[in-house]
């Protein structure tokens, strides 16, 4: 329990009609300190298995790095910085070592006890920022797709059905350095916040609001699984690889 709200949380993963598995979700408790809680998700990519192996890698470099990590010293924003290059750089070895073309996407989000919070990203494994029902800010996609419409030429639903929305301009594990990404910052979480990461086997069927009204009427592992569902849904037996991470910040009960 964290001062002024609680903590709710719960992870989802499905194999989707894909088969294998290469997705991974990390749901942390802080070893030591209590309130503070890392979320991650990793879409992996390269054949069986060295999608699941760089998946794989992205989750181990996370808890070496969030069980070494310091609240009251180290900066949130430095450490997933420092995430992305570790895991960029262990999953690019293991491709010379194996001769694979593993990668990985990553959305990773790390909340301190008093409530300031760090995300960053890279691919189209996305974060979603909400507050009360409402979208405050989301990740923008390190895709060809998502160039398209910063650039004005398609809409975002246009984006969802187009044939070359699968190319990523930026992921872990490209020949080329990771791509070039800055934390995002919030300096304080409030009761009524919730933050969503998800692979794009989950995102894909849903419009924020969409997500917004499901994760606000049920609690976290309710909305999981019902979005989950849905998503399955709507996949029509095409769906890919489906992770999802909820932290929701729930207002204390009124004192008597």
């Amino acid at each position: 329990m964290t001062q002024g709200f609680r903590l709710a949380a719960a992870t989802g993963l499905h194999k989707g009609d894909r088969p294998y598995q290469q997705d991974q979700v990390l749901m942390m408790s802080h070893p030591r300190t209590p309130g503070c809680v890392l979320g991650v998700i990793a879409d992996g990519m390269g054949g069986r298995s060295g999608g699941r192996k760089a998946s794989d890698q992205v989750l181990m470099t996370a808890r070496q790095l969030f069980t070494r990590y310091n609240p009251e010293r180290d900066d949130p924003a430095v450490v997933l910085r420092q995430l992305l290059e570790d895991a960029h750089t262990v999953i690019k070895l293991t491709a010379l070592s194996s001769e694979q073309e593993p990668h990985s996407t990553l959305a990773a989000f790390l909340m301190n006890p008093k409530g300031d919070c760090a995300w960053i990203h890279a691919g189209d494994s996305r974060i979603y920022h909400f507050n009360d029902g409402q979208l405050v800010k989301r990740t923008r996609d390190h895709s060809y797709v998502q160039a398209l419409v910063d650039r004005g030429q398609i809409t975002e639903a246009e984006a969802n059905i187009h044939p070359q929305g699968n190319i990523l301009l930026g992921c872990l594990g490209m020949t080329t350095t990771p791509p070039p990404v800055d934390p995002h910052h919030i300096p304080k979480l409030q009761p009524g916040d919730l933050l969503m990461a998800c692979s794009d086997g989950l995102w894909h069927y849903f419009s924020p609001e969409e997500l917004a009204s499901v994760l606000y009427a049920q609690p976290p592992r309710d909305a999981v699984e019902i979005l989950v569902g849905e998503a399955r849904r709507r996949a029509r037996g095409t769906g890919d690889n489906i992770s999802i991470a909820v932290l929701k910040l729930e207002p204390l009960p009124a004192a008597a």
